[in-house]
């Protein structure tokens, strides 16, 4: 876990020194998991403080990225804001390395007399909690109701601390201490050994420590010990200087020391940015791959609608034989007439010169079996016709839905998935898509290169394909696309000039190439024309459309 005893440590000291004296503007409850204060420093300063108890990001910081709120406030958000808007920060602590951050407040209660109030976060994973409790300790409410003989989180009950069953790095006297306590370890290896000894210690950090100092984590020395005792007591003594810093170690982080005094903010600063770029990379993950469940689902059903029409054209393959039947039993019914219950006649086939046998239904008469083959080449007839034609539209509706999945695959920011979600919503709903489209061009941001002059400009999914081609493109520009694959929309903004340079050309047309299905091909051919040559295609489906007059230039 991040957020360890060391991050607790350099999160409450910048906290204290800049808080201290803060009053209470505000309390927010965006979702069942966060809380903020709106607090007002002393000096004039605002800040909002953010404290999370979400099992895989709980923490405590500042934060410059504020969240929507409900329009119904939670429960736990009102009683803070009963016992807290208007209140102080008298201090904001923590005990050695433990990751149960106290704030203490002082409000004056319905009779004007100053008390005192504490707010506790306990920052413990799964059973992360925020706590209010009264002068006395005793608990007023928290977020999370739960009993526990040793640390029950119930109105009403005392405050206490979960106990503390490891040793504190801070009360070491001398290197022999902390010697004799490694030694007794069963552990191999210092990453395995520090954090099961010491309060507040993660592998994350250990292995950070012993990488900044290069030991090793298995194989060390006596005088690589006592160079790390050195360096935590440095650390701890650190934190009042400002000079520790956050750094990063793999997808994580921790603290490190610092040869200069940092920003007073600087750990705070950090983990603000570091969590908010992981929530919006969830966010982004999650948005996608929903919308390529959506959409993979009707995809699937499309192509099974095309199994069945493909099903009905096979069927359809026997037509002109029950045409032939019903022809040469019309031709030779003279030979039948008055006999019944035929189960099979043989007759000459005039277009190949040879007999051929035809199976009737004893159930009918010869004349009434030619009625039967006839209807059933009619009716095969007909049905070829309108199946042929839905074919065609489950064709087009599988190529719009992949170009939709190969938008959403290469989708990059949180825009580009809102477009492509509203794309769905709208084309698989009953709105007028373009006329909402419409309605949307102006907020689209399209890719833009300078090339010798020239702006080229480059679609990223249907909706800014669209937008390209039939709002921002004139004329005479120059329109490209990877040929008969899925990919962007390509414009070199010509400003009427006639003669476009070849390298320009052709620095288009790569851009089309790297912007489609085709992109790690080696060859890929790209069609080319005036834009004026290119018209929406007839399902008026956002992106696809239908081009003429154009050239090809093969793109290695």
């Amino acid at each position: 876990m991040a957020f360890d005893g060391i991050v607790t440590k350099g999160v409450v000291t910048e906290l204290n020194s800049s808080l201290k004296g803060a009053k209470v503007n505000k309390v927010l409850q965006p979702n069942k998991n966060e809380i903020v204060l709106d607090l007002y420093s002393k000096d004039g300063g605002k800040y909002n403080l953010l404290i999370s108890v979400l099992p895989e990001g709980c923490r405590l910081h500042l934060t410059t990225h504020l969240k929507p709120n409900p329009a119904n406030p939670f429960n736990f958000c009102m009683l803070l804001r009963k016992y807290l808007i208007g209140s102080k920060i008298l201090e904001v602590s923590n005990y050695d390395l433990e990751r149960t951050i106290e704030i203490k407040f002082e409000a004056r209660n319905e009779l004007n007399d100053l008390v005192k109030r504490r707010l506790y976060v306990e920052i413990m994973s799964r059973q992360s909690n925020i706590v209010l409790t009264n002068e006395n300790n005793i608990i007023i409410d928290c977020l999370k109701h739960f009993e526990d003989d040793k640390r029950p989180r119930l109105p009403a009950s005392p405050f206490t601390f979960t106990p503390i069953l490891k040793s504190s790095f801070i009360e070491l006297e001398t290197f022999t201490d902390f010697l004799e306590l490694v030694s007794e370890s069963p552990e191999e290896t210092l990453s395995g050994k520090l954090p099961d000894l010491f309060i507040g210690f993660s592998r994350n950090f250990v292995l950070k420590t012993l990488e900044v100092l290069d030991i090793h984590d298995k194989v060390f020395g006596l005088d690589d010990m006592e160079k790390l005792y050195n360096y935590l007591k440095k650390l701890i003594n650190n934190f009042d200087v400002n000079h520790v810093k956050p750094d990063t170690i793999g997808k994580d982080y921790t603290l490190i020391n610092s040869e200069k005094a940092e920003n007073h903010l600087a750990i705070n600063n950090f983990l603000d940015d570091f969590y908010f770029e992981k929530e919006q990379k969830n966010l982004f993950n999650g948005s996608k791959n929903n919308l390529l469940k959506i959409i993979s689902s009707s995809l699937k059903k499309v192509y099974k609608k095309l199994e069945n029409i493909n099903q009905k054209l096979k069927e359809c393959d026997d037509m002109d034989k029950y045409r032939l039947y019903g022809e040469l039993l019309t031709a030779n019914l003279y030979k039948f007439n008055g006999e019944e219950n035929l189960q099979e006649v043989e007759v000459l086939n005039y277009y190949t010169n040879e007999n051929i046998k035809i199976r009737l239904d004893t159930k009918y008469s010869v004349s009434k079996n030619v009625e039967r083959f006839y209807k059933k080449y009619n009716k095969l007839k007909n049905t070829l016709e309108i199946v042929s034609e839905q074919k065609k539209d489950a064709e087009r509706e599988i190529d719009y839905i992949e170009s939709i999945i190969y938008s959403l695959e290469n989708a990059k920011t949180m825009e580009e998935i809102h477009q492509i979600y509203n794309e769905i919503s709208e084309n698989f709903g009953n709105k007028n898509q373009l006329e909402t489209k419409n309605k949307k061009k102006e907020e689209m941001k399209i890719q833009e290169y300078n090339i010798g002059g020239y702006k080229i400009l480059v679609g990223k999914n249907n909706s800014q394909n669209d937008y390209l081609t039939f709002t921002i493109g004139s004329r005479e520009d120059l329109w490209f696309h990877a040929q008969k694959i899925h990919g962007s929309h390509v414009i070199i903004k010509t400003g009427g000039l006639e003669d476009v340079p070849e390298d320009i050309i052709f620095e288009a047309a790569k851009l089309a190439k790297e912007n489609s299905k085709g992109a790690n091909s080696s060859v890929v051919p790209v069609d080319y024309c005036k834009l004026k040559f290119v018209k929406r295609a007839q399902s008026k489906k956002l992106g696809m459309v239908n081009y003429t007059n154009f050239s090809t230039i093969l793109v290695k």
